[in-house]
């Protein structure tokens, strides 16, 4: 008889927990709600346990989907925190009493979770990074719309703001991601017969999120994502052989060019943080060219806002940042490429009929690429439009 692949799943992340004085964090991730992240948890807290580690659930949404709410049998589940927020008492996962109880392993489903204002971390996933910190290892789960880095994807696919979003560097810095599969017409059966959402919101979801064009690019992208994390690591073999060194990453350094455009700073700032991944690049940088008219005394404090904001999601992402100040923005951007060995410049253009009229007229893009063109430097452009 052959033995059951979870079996060994639960063996494997019980071999890591056991090697590390820090704690392993584990991720599930999903498609999209309804795909089976939180009985997958479940079912390895059972299997867990069963090898006689000591497991807490610390935080669990069953949805009251009766599947899921059946798993939590034997199961200690540690109580929910309580706190006041505007005059109304709401529920919040006891950190501090997970920290207290040490157990071996929490699960903590809802990773991309924002917590109530006054709890200790900002989010859930912040919660996640303490716990390991402290040596507890956690098994957690989220769907793959939440990624940062994704966040522009997601809402030209969907149509749907995504605002709770996690760090891929998260995923990055996991010791296991699983990816929790489900073909896109399992998954709208199940949202038909009421498995996911109250049969009340079942049409509405079917024809918007849940829509099968939606779901197939959702589906893609997870699967892309676990392809790419798991070509970042060396796998221990059956047998649990200790890993070796990490690959080594290519010669590759990009260099995205934001101003003060918020939205477009963004979606450069995301399509960098996607480009680097995949080409495994060496570094990637955000270089900002404060120019004469974008001091503090001539920008309003939103715009100064959502540039460092921009500047903070940057760094979260895994870039080093640059920051100059220059009226010459093309001569800025050129030394700075010079001087960091750029191999790929990132900018953005405007989403305009006529994309050659665009190039055709003056512009920091379009002077840029002319100046790239007239250099002879083994250097591309990578355009983004918004």
């Amino acid at each position: 008889m052959q033995p059951d692949p979870r079996d060994q799943s639960a063996e494997r992340f019980l071999r890591l927990v056991q090697a590390k004085r820090r704690g392993t964090l584990k991720v599930y991730l999903g498609l999209a709600a309804g795909v089976g992240k939180t009985f997958r948890l479940l079912q390895e807290a059972h299997e867990l346990r069963q090898h006689g580690v000591d497991v807490l659930l610390g935080y669990i949404e069953t949805h009251s989907r009766p599947g899921t709410v059946a798993e939590l049998k034997d199961l200690p589940l540690l109580p929910r925190k309580q706190l006041f927020y505007k005059g109304r008492a709401l529920e919040e996962m006891d950190l501090d009493g997970i920290v207290q109880r040490r157990p071996q392993v929490v699960v903590v489903d809802e990773l991309a979770h924002s917590n109530v204002p006054g709890s200790r971390h900002e989010k859930r996933w912040q919660d996640v990074e303490y716990l390991v910190a402290q040596g507890i290892s956690v098994i957690t789960a989220v769907n793959v719309q939440h990624l940062e880095s994704l966040h522009d994807q997601v809402l030209r696919i969907t149509g749907t703001d995504v605002t709770e979003r996690i760090p891929d560097q998260l995923l990055k810095q996991a010791d296991e991601v699983v990816n929790v599969d489900l073909t896109v017409g399992e998954l709208r059966t199940r949202l038909e017969e009421g498995k996911i959402y109250d049969p009340a919101k079942v049409p509405t979801a079917l024809a918007n999120f849940f829509q099968a064009e939606n779901l197939l690019q959702l589906r893609r992208l997870a699967v892309r994502e676990v392809a790419q994390l798991l070509s970042r690591q060396v796998e221990s073999d059956a047998g649990g052989a200790p890993a070796v060194a990490a690959p080594r990453r290519n010669d590759d350094r990009l260099l995205a060019c934001i101003n003060s455009n918020s939205q477009a700073a963004k979606e450069i700032i995301r399509k960098t943080s996607r480009l680097a991944d995949r080409f495994s690049a060496a570094a990637w940088y955000v270089l900002y060219v404060q120019t004469g008219r974008e001091t503090a005394d001539r920008i309003g404090l939103a715009t100064q806002r959502h540039l460092l904001n921009n500047l903070q999601l940057a760094t979260e992402l895994g870039a080093q940042i640059l920051r100059v100040k220059d009226d010459d923005v093309v001569g800025a951007i050129r030394r700075v490429a010079q001087e960091k060995n750029a191999t790929l410049l990132v900018c953005g253009i405007t989403r305009e009929k006529g994309l050659w009229r665009q190039f055709s007229r003056r512009g920091v893009t379009a002077d840029l690429l002319r100046a790239v063109a007239d250099d002879g430097r083994d250097v591309d452009v990578y355009l983004v439009t918004y």
